[in-house]
């Protein structure tokens, strides 16, 4: 790997890293940070976590009801911000995990919360009637 494409990794992964510190922190939504996440990003450490943190705003029904879950998701997430942060690369279980999603695109590219919406349910699998 290239000096280059080395630094532009580190870089991804810190960002991605600091945006899901920000979600946490309550300092931005779950939305601004996947549409703020570096895009067209090969890296699995970086695909890995802008998954877990669709998973997080797709469990938020079961997190309002499940204290013990919500904190078990938010040391996750918080453990893989703080490796990104880091520059480091996502431990293997992590990105095995995420391995089945990283065909799917990391942003929407769709404009407006409609297109956002209909990305995410494309992400989920929702079948429309």
């Amino acid at each position: 790997m290239s000096d280059k494409i080395k630094q532009e990794t580190i870089f991804c992964r810190q960002k991605a890293g600091e945006l899901i510190k920000c979600v946490l922190a309550g300092k931005m939504t779950i939305k601004q940070a996947l549409l703020a996440f570096p895009k067209d990003v090969k890296d699995n450490s970086v695909r890995s976590s802008w998954h877990a943190l669709c998973h997080l705003e797709a469990d938020e029904d079961l997190r309002t009801k499940d204290v013990l879950y919500r904190e078990e998701q938010d040391s996750f997430l918080n453990s893989i911000a703080e490796t990104l942060m880091l520059g480091e690369s996502l431990p293997e279980y992590i990105t095995e995990a995420y391995k089945k999603y990283y065909n799917i695109p990391l942003t929407p590219h769709r404009d407006g919360l409609k297109g956002f919406l209909a990305s995410f349910e494309n992400f989920l699998n929702i079948q429309k009637d």
